[in-house]
């Protein structure tokens, strides 16, 4: 059972390809819940990249540059190991669905055998923000104009992702 010291570090893990506005209020949120908020760019071996691993870190770190209390690294394995090297013991995970939440239980389960002594914390995403996900920017950002994908990503991403597609097409 976590106790006070264990919210003075939390980790947040994902592969924000891209980070989205959703990713953002997780982070915003988790960031006022713990002393230091770890935000844990991995690389998720079943979804090809958009972006490097490098520019993820970037853009994360330029839309947090704000939020004084949270680190962005990079990571390859299992979240729970990165979480351990960290030396945390709270695993924090953004859900926006029942489909995000039967995901996440199954690796919450997943994760407690692994490590028995890392928690984890699910924040759902606010209302706004519950249909966002990185899938959906790669879908439409093809078709949306920069207004329209301001609604979805920080204003960091939207050069960078038009550069990627034009450089596809």
């Amino acid at each position: 059972m976590a106790n006070s010291r264990d919210l003075e570090l939390a980790v947040y893990t994902g592969s924000f390809d891209p980070v989205t506005l959703g990713h953002l209020n997780v982070i915003e949120r988790g960031s006022r819940l713990v002393g230091k908020l770890i935000v844990g760019i991995g690389i998720n071996i079943e979804k090809p990249p958009l972006f490097t691993p490098e520019e993820r870190v970037r853009l994360v770190e330029q839309a947090t540059a704000e939020l004084p209390n949270v680190e962005v690294r990079q990571f390859r394995g299992l979240a729970v190991a990165f979480v351990r090297e960290c030396g945390a013991r709270i695993m924090l995970r953004g859900v926006r669905s029942l489909t995000d939440i039967e995901h996440e239980f199954t690796m919450t389960l997943a994760n407690r055998k692994l490590d028995p002594e890392i928690d984890t914390i699910w924040l759902t995403a606010d209302e706004q923000y519950s249909h966002i996900s990185s899938s959906l920017i790669r879908q439409i950002a093809p078709l949306a104009d920069d207004g329209q994908l301001s609604r979805f990503v920080p204003p960091q991403v939207i050069p960078l992702l038009r550069e990627k597609l034009d450089s596809k097409s």
